[in-house]
Protein backbone atom coordinates (compact mmCIF):
# COMPACT_ATOMS: atom_id res chain seq x y z
CA UNK A 1 0.00 0.00 0.00
CA UNK A 2 1.21 3.49 -0.80
CA UNK A 3 1.93 5.90 2.03
CA UNK A 4 -0.96 8.36 2.43
CA UNK A 5 -0.13 11.97 3.30
CA UNK A 6 -2.91 14.32 4.41
CA UNK A 7 -2.12 17.78 3.06
CA UNK A 8 -3.56 20.15 5.65
CA UNK A 9 -2.18 23.14 3.77
CA UNK A 10 -3.96 26.21 5.10
CA UNK A 11 -7.22 24.45 6.02
CA UNK A 12 -6.23 24.89 9.68
CA UNK A 13 -7.58 28.47 9.35
CA UNK A 14 -4.97 29.63 11.86
CA UNK A 15 -6.80 27.80 14.66
CA UNK A 16 -4.85 25.33 16.82
CA UNK A 17 -7.90 23.30 17.87
CA UNK A 18 -8.97 22.92 14.24
CA UNK A 19 -5.44 21.84 13.38
CA UNK A 20 -5.45 19.23 16.13
CA UNK A 21 -8.78 17.93 14.83
CA UNK A 22 -7.37 17.68 11.30
CA UNK A 23 -4.39 15.69 12.57
CA UNK A 24 -6.64 13.32 14.51
CA UNK A 25 -8.99 12.88 11.54
CA UNK A 26 -6.05 12.16 9.23
CA UNK A 27 -4.77 9.45 11.55
CA UNK A 28 -8.23 7.90 11.91
CA UNK A 29 -8.54 7.80 8.10
CA UNK A 30 -5.35 5.74 7.91
CA UNK A 31 -2.90 8.42 6.79
CA UNK A 32 0.69 7.83 7.81
CA UNK A 33 1.65 11.52 7.65
CA UNK A 34 0.24 15.04 7.62
CA UNK A 35 1.75 18.10 5.98
CA UNK A 36 1.63 21.86 6.44
CA UNK A 37 2.45 24.78 4.17
CA UNK A 38 4.56 27.59 5.63
CA UNK A 39 4.86 30.93 3.85
CA UNK A 40 4.60 34.69 4.22
CA UNK A 41 2.69 36.47 1.47
CA UNK A 42 5.38 39.14 1.10
CA UNK A 43 8.00 36.43 0.54
CA UNK A 44 5.77 34.48 -1.84
CA UNK A 45 4.72 37.07 -4.42
CA UNK A 46 6.68 39.83 -6.10
CA UNK A 47 5.73 43.50 -5.52
CA UNK A 48 4.45 43.63 -9.11
CA UNK A 49 2.08 40.74 -8.47
CA UNK A 50 0.78 42.17 -5.19
CA UNK A 51 0.20 45.56 -6.82
CA UNK A 52 -1.58 44.09 -9.85
CA UNK A 53 -3.65 41.59 -7.86
CA UNK A 54 -4.49 43.07 -4.43
CA UNK A 55 -6.60 40.02 -3.62
CA UNK A 56 -3.40 38.03 -3.13
CA UNK A 57 -2.89 39.91 0.13
CA UNK A 58 -5.97 38.13 1.50
CA UNK A 59 -3.81 35.02 1.76
CA UNK A 60 -2.14 36.51 4.82
CA UNK A 61 -4.99 34.86 6.72
CA UNK A 62 -3.76 31.51 5.34
CA UNK A 63 -0.30 31.82 6.89
CA UNK A 64 0.68 29.18 9.43
CA UNK A 65 1.61 30.67 12.84
CA UNK A 66 5.07 29.31 13.59
CA UNK A 67 4.35 29.50 17.33
CA UNK A 68 2.06 26.49 16.84
CA UNK A 69 4.87 24.18 15.72
CA UNK A 70 5.62 22.56 19.11
CA UNK A 71 1.90 21.85 19.67
CA UNK A 72 1.56 20.43 16.16
CA UNK A 73 4.58 18.18 16.69
CA UNK A 74 3.09 16.92 19.96
CA UNK A 75 -0.30 16.28 18.33
CA UNK A 76 1.35 14.26 15.55
CA UNK A 77 3.30 12.22 18.08
CA UNK A 78 0.12 11.45 20.00
CA UNK A 79 -1.67 10.43 16.79
CA UNK A 80 1.26 8.34 15.56
CA UNK A 81 1.69 10.20 12.26
CA UNK A 82 4.74 11.80 10.70
CA UNK A 83 4.87 15.57 10.24
CA UNK A 84 5.99 17.16 7.00
CA UNK A 85 5.99 20.69 5.68
CA UNK A 86 6.29 22.65 2.47
CA UNK A 87 8.44 25.74 3.03
CA UNK A 88 8.04 28.62 0.59
CA UNK A 89 11.11 30.54 1.72
CA UNK A 90 14.61 29.74 2.92
CA UNK A 91 13.77 31.18 6.34
CA UNK A 92 10.99 28.57 6.64
CA UNK A 93 13.42 25.69 6.09
CA UNK A 94 15.44 26.79 9.10
CA UNK A 95 12.35 27.31 11.26
CA UNK A 96 10.83 23.95 10.36
CA UNK A 97 13.88 21.67 10.40
CA UNK A 98 13.91 20.95 14.17
CA UNK A 99 10.24 19.92 14.12
CA UNK A 100 9.44 18.04 10.91
CA UNK A 101 10.17 14.54 9.64
CA UNK A 102 10.30 15.47 5.95
CA UNK A 103 10.14 18.40 3.56
CA UNK A 104 8.29 18.94 0.32
CA UNK A 105 9.08 21.36 -2.51
CA UNK A 106 5.90 22.66 -4.14
CA UNK A 107 5.34 22.65 -7.89
CA UNK A 108 5.39 26.44 -8.11
CA UNK A 109 8.83 26.59 -6.47
CA UNK A 110 10.46 23.83 -8.56
CA UNK A 111 12.40 26.27 -10.76
CA UNK A 112 13.94 28.09 -7.76
CA UNK A 113 16.78 25.68 -7.04
CA UNK A 114 17.94 27.39 -3.85
CA UNK A 115 14.89 25.97 -2.08
CA UNK A 116 15.24 22.23 -2.87
CA UNK A 117 18.96 22.54 -2.14
CA UNK A 118 18.26 24.04 1.28
CA UNK A 119 15.68 21.35 2.07
CA UNK A 120 18.00 18.56 0.97
CA UNK A 121 20.91 19.93 3.00
CA UNK A 122 18.94 19.25 6.20
CA UNK A 123 19.34 15.54 5.45
CA UNK A 124 15.62 14.94 5.89
CA UNK A 125 13.62 13.01 3.28
CA UNK A 126 12.45 15.27 0.48
CA UNK A 127 9.34 15.14 -1.71
CA UNK A 128 9.42 17.15 -4.93
CA UNK A 129 6.11 17.97 -6.60
CA UNK A 130 6.16 18.24 -10.38
CA UNK A 131 3.00 20.07 -11.45
CA UNK A 132 3.40 22.17 -14.65
CA UNK A 133 6.95 20.88 -15.07
CA UNK A 134 8.67 19.22 -18.00
CA UNK A 135 11.14 16.38 -17.61
CA UNK A 136 13.97 18.83 -18.30
CA UNK A 137 12.83 21.17 -15.51
CA UNK A 138 12.52 18.26 -13.10
CA UNK A 139 15.97 17.02 -14.12
CA UNK A 140 17.49 20.44 -13.43
CA UNK A 141 15.99 20.48 -9.94
CA UNK A 142 17.22 16.96 -9.24
CA UNK A 143 20.69 17.95 -10.44
CA UNK A 144 20.68 20.95 -8.10
CA UNK A 145 19.87 18.63 -5.20
CA UNK A 146 22.64 16.24 -6.21
CA UNK A 147 25.14 19.06 -6.69
CA UNK A 148 24.45 20.23 -3.14
CA UNK A 149 25.97 16.98 -1.92
CA UNK A 150 22.90 16.39 0.21
CA UNK A 151 22.06 12.99 1.61
CA UNK A 152 18.29 13.48 1.46
CA UNK A 153 16.12 10.67 0.14
CA UNK A 154 14.14 12.12 -2.77
CA UNK A 155 10.65 11.08 -3.89
CA UNK A 156 9.00 12.74 -6.87
CA UNK A 157 5.27 13.39 -6.86
CA UNK A 158 3.55 13.45 -10.23
CA UNK A 159 1.07 16.29 -9.96
CA UNK A 160 -1.28 18.33 -12.13
CA UNK A 161 -1.63 21.84 -10.73
CA UNK A 162 -5.29 22.42 -11.51
CA UNK A 163 -7.69 23.07 -8.63
CA UNK A 164 -9.58 20.90 -9.36
CA UNK A 165 -7.93 18.80 -12.09
CA UNK A 166 -10.26 17.11 -14.59
CA UNK A 167 -9.67 13.36 -14.10
CA UNK A 168 -9.04 12.87 -17.82
CA UNK A 169 -6.00 15.17 -17.48
CA UNK A 170 -4.44 13.17 -14.61
CA UNK A 171 -1.97 11.58 -17.08
CA UNK A 172 -1.17 8.86 -14.56
CA UNK A 173 1.22 7.09 -16.92
CA UNK A 174 3.68 9.92 -16.19
CA UNK A 175 4.32 8.18 -12.86
CA UNK A 176 6.14 5.43 -14.74
CA UNK A 177 7.81 7.96 -17.05
CA UNK A 178 9.36 9.76 -14.08
CA UNK A 179 10.31 6.56 -12.27
CA UNK A 180 12.07 5.27 -15.38
CA UNK A 181 13.96 8.49 -16.02
CA UNK A 182 15.02 9.42 -12.49
CA UNK A 183 15.24 6.04 -10.79
CA UNK A 184 13.53 7.11 -7.58
CA UNK A 185 10.15 6.49 -5.95
CA UNK A 186 7.30 8.41 -7.59
CA UNK A 187 3.95 9.15 -5.99
CA UNK A 188 0.76 11.00 -6.88
CA UNK A 189 -0.28 14.38 -5.48
CA UNK A 190 -4.01 14.55 -6.15
CA UNK A 191 -6.08 17.55 -7.15
CA UNK A 192 -8.86 15.65 -8.93
CA UNK A 193 -10.85 14.65 -5.85
CA UNK A 194 -11.59 11.40 -7.71
CA UNK A 195 -11.47 8.08 -5.91
CA UNK A 196 -11.07 6.30 -9.25
CA UNK A 197 -7.93 8.31 -10.04
CA UNK A 198 -6.33 7.57 -6.68
CA UNK A 199 -7.11 3.85 -6.86
CA UNK A 200 -5.62 3.62 -10.34
CA UNK A 201 -2.52 5.64 -9.40
CA UNK A 202 -1.71 3.01 -6.78
CA UNK A 203 -2.99 -0.24 -8.30
CA UNK A 204 -1.96 0.33 -11.94
CA UNK A 205 0.98 2.72 -11.66
CA UNK A 206 2.39 1.73 -8.25
CA UNK A 207 2.47 5.23 -6.79
CA UNK A 208 4.77 5.16 -3.77
CA UNK A 209 2.89 7.93 -1.96
CA UNK A 210 -0.52 9.56 -2.27
CA UNK A 211 -0.99 13.14 -1.11
CA UNK A 212 -4.59 14.29 -0.58
CA UNK A 213 -5.77 17.72 0.58
CA UNK A 214 -7.90 17.23 3.70
CA UNK A 215 -10.63 19.41 5.17
CA UNK A 216 -12.99 18.80 8.06
CA UNK A 217 -16.20 20.45 6.96
CA UNK A 218 -15.76 22.43 3.74
CA UNK A 219 -14.99 25.55 5.76
CA UNK A 220 -11.21 25.47 5.35
CA UNK A 221 -9.50 28.46 3.75
CA UNK A 222 -8.57 26.29 0.74
CA UNK A 223 -12.12 25.10 0.12
CA UNK A 224 -12.62 23.40 -3.23
CA UNK A 225 -13.39 20.19 -5.04
CA UNK A 226 -9.79 19.02 -4.68
CA UNK A 227 -10.28 18.57 -0.91
CA UNK A 228 -11.05 15.23 0.74
CA UNK A 229 -12.84 14.41 3.96
CA UNK A 230 -11.40 11.83 6.33
CA UNK A 231 -14.29 9.48 5.50
CA UNK A 232 -13.50 9.59 1.77
CA UNK A 233 -9.81 8.99 2.43
CA UNK A 234 -10.65 5.92 4.49
CA UNK A 235 -12.98 4.70 1.75
CA UNK A 236 -10.41 5.05 -1.01
CA UNK A 237 -7.82 3.20 1.07
CA UNK A 238 -10.30 0.36 1.45
CA UNK A 239 -11.01 0.42 -2.29
CA UNK A 240 -7.29 0.13 -3.07
CA UNK A 241 -6.96 -2.96 -0.90
CA UNK A 242 -9.57 -4.83 -2.98
CA UNK A 243 -9.18 -3.22 -6.41
CA UNK A 244 -8.21 -4.94 -9.61
CA UNK A 245 -6.95 -2.68 -12.38
CA UNK A 246 -8.07 -2.67 -16.00
CA UNK A 247 -5.21 -2.58 -18.53
CA UNK A 248 -6.20 0.74 -20.15
CA UNK A 249 -7.99 3.83 -18.87
CA UNK A 250 -8.64 7.39 -20.03
CA UNK A 251 -7.00 8.46 -16.75
CA UNK A 252 -3.60 7.19 -17.87
CA UNK A 253 -2.86 9.81 -20.54
CA UNK A 254 0.12 9.46 -22.83
CA UNK A 255 2.74 9.55 -20.09
CA UNK A 256 4.62 12.59 -21.45
CA UNK A 257 5.53 14.86 -18.56
CA UNK A 258 4.36 18.22 -19.93
CA UNK A 259 1.91 20.81 -18.58
CA UNK A 260 -1.69 19.70 -19.00
CA UNK A 261 -4.30 22.12 -20.39
CA UNK A 262 -5.72 22.90 -16.95
CA UNK A 263 -2.24 24.00 -15.79
CA UNK A 264 -1.31 26.33 -18.63
CA UNK A 265 -2.67 29.55 -17.07
CA UNK A 266 -0.56 28.93 -13.95
CA UNK A 267 2.73 28.06 -15.68
CA UNK A 268 4.00 31.70 -15.68
CA UNK A 269 2.91 32.08 -12.04
CA UNK A 270 5.72 29.82 -10.83
CA UNK A 271 8.51 31.18 -8.64
CA UNK A 272 11.28 32.80 -10.64
CA UNK A 273 14.67 31.04 -10.42
CA UNK A 274 16.42 34.31 -9.62
CA UNK A 275 14.68 35.25 -6.38
CA UNK A 276 12.00 32.66 -5.58
CA UNK A 277 9.14 35.13 -5.94
CA UNK A 278 6.02 34.55 -8.02
CA UNK A 279 5.38 35.05 -10.92
CA UNK A 280 8.19 34.63 -13.46
CA UNK A 281 9.93 37.89 -14.36
CA UNK A 282 8.43 38.07 -17.85
CA UNK A 283 4.93 38.17 -16.37
CA UNK A 284 6.02 40.65 -13.70
CA UNK A 285 7.02 43.05 -16.46
CA UNK A 286 3.59 42.68 -18.06
CA UNK A 287 1.87 43.27 -14.70
CA UNK A 288 3.96 46.38 -14.03
CA UNK A 289 3.24 47.78 -17.49
CA UNK A 290 -0.47 47.11 -17.08
CA UNK A 291 -0.52 48.85 -13.70
CA UNK A 292 1.29 51.90 -15.10
CA UNK A 293 -1.30 52.40 -17.84
CA UNK A 294 -4.33 52.21 -15.56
Amino acid sequence: MARFIAEIGSNHNGDLERLRALIAASAEAGCEAVKLQVFRVEDLFSPEALAAKPELADRRAWEFPLAMLPDVRAACDRAGVALGATPFGLWAVDALAPHVDFFKVASYELLWHDLPRACAETGKPLLVSTGMATEEEIGAAMQAIEDAGAAARVTLLHCVSGYPTPPEQANLAAIETLRGRFGCPVGWSDHTGSEEVVVRAVTRWNASDVELHIDLDGAGFEAGEHNWTAARIARVRDAISVASSAPVSDLDGDGRKVPQPVELPDVPWRADPSDGLRPLRALRAELAQSASTR
